[in-house]
């Protein structure tokens, strides 16, 4: 790909597939030239690019992170009794009639091995209740 010329903006899946290829290749190598890593290091951010523009993730709530968890990891409400301190807690939580607590945040966090953004809702930093 490189070697037909220079790499330039991804605009179908097609390219997308292509570039990926190439990023593989040039990743698998065990000594890469000084150009290979700025090949590289270019062809991650042109596949990042397209892959945010039309794949992106969007971001997901932190009731809908813990159900996620819990159906992953073959849980119950009552697991989570540690983290939540009550099993009605846990539900509440769930329900969306409570916000998790900082100290609810942590143990999720070391619980799962996620970072704790991941139980706070999005716009809540700062927000005051």
């Amino acid at each position: 790909m490189i070697a037909r010329g220079a790499p330039h903006v991804i605009h179908n899946d097609a390219e997308l597939e292509a570039y990926t290829n190439a990023l593989f290749e040039l990743t698998a190598l065990e000594s890469p030239s000084s150009s290979e890593v700025e090949a590289i290091e270019l062809l991650t951010l042109l596949v990042e690019r397209y892959e945010q523009e039309h794949y992106s993730i969007p971001a997901a709530d932190p009731a809908s992170v813990v159900r996620f968890l819990i159906e992953q990891q073959n849980l119950t409400q009552r697991d989570l009794i540690p983290q939540f301190g009550s099993e009605s807690a846990v539900s509440m939580f769930l329900a969306g009639q409570r916000n998790l607590t900082i100290e609810q945040v942590r143990r999720l966090s070391a619980r799962f091995k996620l970072p704790a953004d991941v139980f706070i809702p999005k716009g809540a930093v700062g927000a005051r209740a």
